[in-house]
Order: structure tokens, then C-alpha cells, then sequence
């Protein structure tokens, strides 16, 4: 499997947040809530496909719903796509 860089990760996840939710993602940290910036169940479905998509992942409802904040969702990524 190719090498990749983990802030890159970091830094795709919050560019597919900010873009579904239009807000800057320079407003976005680590610890950030999903709900906190917005995104209802319906941004979070659509959130997930679209990191899917991006890396090439699949994650399941279940797992989707335990990923609250932004952290959570780049180290389950980073799990996934060390795998």
C-alpha cells in the first residue's frame, strides 16, 4: 500500500466537512464536534459517503455513528487506510 501523510488526511477530512457544510475550513480543529458545526443526520450520511469516496474506504452505519468530532474521524480513516 502507497505511503500517505496523516495531516494530509486530517486536512482532506476537514475540507469534505467545510465543503458540505460551507464554513471555512480554518474554523475546523481536531476537536470539533460535527454536530457543533452544523451537520445534521442527513450532512453526516452525506459526510461519510463522501469520505468514502475520498479514500477509498467503507464504513459502516454503525462505526459512522460513533464518529462525533473530527479527530475521530481522521483516526478511524488513518485505521482504516493502514490496513
Amino acid at each position: 500500500m502507497a505511503e500517505f501523510d496523516k495531516h494530509n488526511t486530517e486536512d482532506k477530512v476537514k475540507a469534505i466537512i467545510a465543503a458540505k457544510l460551507s464554513i471555512n475550513p480554518t474554523t475546523i480543529k481536531s476537536d470539533s464536534n460535527l454536530q457543533d458545526l452544523g451537520a445534521d443526520s442527513l450532512d453526516l450520511v452525506e459526510i461519510t459517503m463522501k469520505l468514502e469516496e475520498q479514500f477509498g474506504i467503507e464504513i459502516d452505519d454503525a462505526k459512522a455513528e460513533q464518529l462525533k468530532n473530527v479527530h475521530d474521524v481522521v483516526e478511524y480513516v488513518n485505521s482504516i487506510r493502514t490496513k
